[in-house]
């Protein structure tokens, strides 16, 4: 009879981290750029700076993705987070102008299963290919006692690069300038403590909600965009004097971080309109606008900060490139 070992019995799992690491290293490697130096074999990963630039400024974030994780887990839709994680961390990089090289990942569960944490991991690697991203390391830990068995957090680290005269620097913004904002396809992920507690009162994650013309989970697990070549497309033709990624502490919260103390923001809240989900979370909760506001994006993933003479023809440009856009406000003294 084989016997457990202590370590088994106190909850560790030792032949399924094995399992779970073999079922990824195939899949891992297709995010490797050219800049990876793989095979060294030691307890880093090694990443070679692109030699194109002359003045490289490394751009570092490091993210979560909230309570949306309790959504997944409900769900047993596991496939998405991943995704979720790499696109909010490469969205926090760009709006400095600053392009991904490499992401690493931590993943911590109360008691691992392989197909779960492959699943987490295959997104990442989706959202490390679609934004040129290598995903070169990461730490899987099973801590049991420490999360319930079903349980588990995810973190991600990003490191990217941008040439230093090339910095968006928040200093560049003027009075008079012009917000231009980016939808976002719902939550993304942020509010989700808030928008559990309205909408699980009432609804299942199972439950068709006609207005959302989805599933709840469906809506709630939709992907974090990333808008990294909206970004750079832009960037490429027009001076953009500041952007901001609309994340916890919605549109005002975050793009006061990117306009000097002296100015203000005017947003004109009636120049777009909110996908359904914030108004059916709204109207579930009785939550006034105020707090709405302050929680969620509302519809808006990325704002654009750039001169007045600009503003028209980086909008025209946008939607003949399929990307809806709203000019939202403006900066005043």
């Amino acid at each position: 009879m084989k016997l457990k070992s202590t370590y088994s019995l106190a909850g560790v799992n030792i032949s399924e981290g094995d399992r779970f690491v073999d079922s990824i290293k195939e899949s891992v490697k297709t995010t490797f750029t050219k800049n990876v130096i793989s095979g060294i074999g030691n307890f880093g990963a090694f990443f070679q700076i692109p030699k194109s630039l002359k003045n490289p400024v490394f751009v570092a974030s490091t993210d979560g993705v909230g309570t949306k994780l309790k959504i997944a887990i409900s769900a047993k839709k596991h496939d998405t987070v991943g995704e979720d994680l790499v696109n909010h961390s490469v969205n926090d990089i760009a709006v400095c102008g600053a392009v991904p090289l490499f992401f690493l990942d931590y993943m911590a569960f109360g008691k691992l299963s392989s197909k779960t944490a492959h699943d987490i991991v295959s997104g990442m690697v989706r959202g490390c290919k679609r934004n040129g991203c290598s995903l070169i390391g990461g730490e899987t830990a099973e801590m049991p006692g420490m999360y319930a068995s079903n349980d588990y957090d995810v973190a991600g680290t990003i490191i990217g690069v941008v040439e230093r005269s090339k910095i968006i620097d928040k200093k560049n913004v003027r009075s008079g300038d012009v917000l231009i904002g980016l939808p976002s396809n719902g939550l993304h992920t942020n509010g989700y403590s808030l928008a559990r507690k309205v909408l699980l009162k009432k609804n299942k994650l199972t439950d068709y909600i006609p207005e959302l013309k989805s599933t709840l989970a469906g809506e709630l697990l939709k992907v974090h965009k990333s808008y990294l070549n909206i970004i750079k497309s832009v960037t490429s033709c027009y001076k953009v004097h500041s952007i901001s990624h609309i994340t916890g502490g919605g549109i005002l919260g975050n793009t006061k971080r990117v306009v000097p103390k002296n100015l203000k923001i005017q947003i004109d809240w009636n120049s777009w309109k909110p996908n359904p989900i914030f108004g059916l979370i709204q109207k579930t909760g009785k939550i006034s606008d105020n707090e709405m506001c302050k929680v969620f994006n509302m519809g808006i993933g990325l704002v654009m900060i750039v001169r007045k003479q600009d503003a028209f023809e980086i909008s025209g440009q946008l939607k003949k490139q399929n990307h809806k856009n709203y000019i939202i406000g403006k900066i005043t003294e």
